[in-house]
């Protein structure tokens, strides 16, 4: 066994020698015996010591129990009551000064040991598991004070983003705006080109066909600068649905004549349209967006001279839309793209786009609380299918 500077804490010379005796056979070191808890507290005052032997009955003001009690306060040093009583009473005493052992007298010398030992293996331990849970509350400290530091950073990036997004936003906006009245301008102008050009003119055909060319580039234009607004407000989170009760007939027509304005390769677009309400409750806007993106895809990946189906019912308040082609269709690989911003598949080829028609599709019927779903096959066309609510 390891030898230990110990204190002796007996008020009882007797029983505190033999005490000693015991203690020094097994090579232990004491430091002093007191016989009150005043003299013990100067003792350790002045000694330092391993473990102290307390007994629980003392002459003087403080008994053993104090006297523990400011040991454990003042020096942290285990201490092992002495005490000839093991009656409930003494020991609800003792428990509230958490002790490191109990021994009862008399006591026999291997019995004294083991509890001298187990005392100081308890207090070790003790110890060494308040060092640690010191050291992680110490770390879970500094990592607070990291993760709030990281906080405020990442607060005053999501603030700088927040404000470059809204300049990108009001830049887009201005610009694009900027860019709707010469445009307008522009369309007018090629308009009454070929207005003169159905005059007698040395060189009507090419006036006639010219005017077409800028009149189609104004629209393409148009068309994108229309696109670049509508995520401007999207990003700006300025979408909103604002439902209002309107024509069906008239809103169809407006989207097929639009549509067909801007057709260049021939194709044509057959109807066929179910049992509609003459009227319905929803974001006009919106659902241009959504019909007349749907069908200029579906033109223009057409090929020379192909059919597009386009197909309407009405069930259960709901719009149920289908429009289908026989055109180049989507590669599988690349299917799950095909809604993201810019995206446009590899087989386009020499088709022009900018990729946003589809994202604006997704977009609205988002803000409409609708449905997409498509089909589609490279080489053989594809169909997509939107639903709708609609009062």
């Amino acid at each position: 066994m390891f030898s230990l500077k110990i204190l002796i804490v007996e008020d009882d010379s007797v029983s505190a020698l033999l005490l000693q005796r015991a203690l020094e056979k097994n090579n232990h070191e004491i430091i002093g015996i007191a016989d009150s808890g005043e003299k013990a507290l100067d003792l350790l005052e002045e000694n330092h010591s391993d473990i102290v032997m307390m007994d629980i009955n003392l002459a003087g003001e403080l008994d053993g129990i104090k006297t523990t009690e400011i040991i454990n306060e003042k020096y942290d040093i285990p201490v092992v009551y002495l005490s000839a009583s093991s009656d409930a009473e003494t020991l609800n005493k003792v428990v509230g000064t958490n002790p490191s052992a109990y021994v009862i007298k008399p006591f026999n010398i291997r019995e004294l040991n083991m509890v001298i030992e187990l005392a100081i293996y308890k207090d070790r331990k003790e110890k060494e598991l308040q060092k640690l849970n010191n050291e992680l509350e110490e770390k879970v400290r500094i990592r607070t004070a990291e993760l709030y530091e990281a906080n405020k950073e990442l607060t005053k990036a999501l603030e700088k983003e927040r404000e470059i997004n809204e300049l990108k936003s009001r830049i887009v906006l201005n610009v694009s705006h900027g860019f709707k009245t010469p445009l307008t301008s522009i369309l007018s102008s090629a308009q009454l080109l070929q207005m003169y050009a159905e005059k007698e003119h040395p060189f009507k055909q090419k006036i006639a066909k010219h005017a077409l060319k800028i009149e189609n580039s104004v629209r393409a234009l148009n068309n994108l600068l229309t696109s670049v607004l509508f995520f401007g407000k999207a990003d700006a989170n300025k979408m909103e649905y604002k439902p209002k009760k309107m024509f069906l007939g008239a809103f169809l027509k407006e989207v097929l004549d639009t549509v067909k304005a801007g057709i260049e390769n021939d194709a044509t677009i057959k109807t066929k349209f179910g049992n509609l309400p003459k009227t319905i409750t929803s974001d006009s806007e919106l659902l241009y967006q959504v019909f007349e993106n749907l069908l200029s895809n579906a033109v223009k990946y057409s090929k020379d001279g192909g059919e597009v189906l386009f197909e309407l019912d009405y069930v259960d308040g709901n719009l149920v839309g289908k429009v289908s082609d026989q055109g180049i269709g989507i590669p599988k690989s690349e299917q799950p793209q095909l809604f993201d911003r810019f995206f446009r598949a590899k087989n386009v080829g020499i088709v022009e786009g900018s990729g946003l028609g589809l994202s604006i599709v997704k977009k609205c019927l988002d803000v409409l609380k609708g449905d997409i779903t498509f089909v589609s096959e490279v080489g053989k066309g594809t169909t997509f299918e939107v639903t709708i609510p609609a009062k």
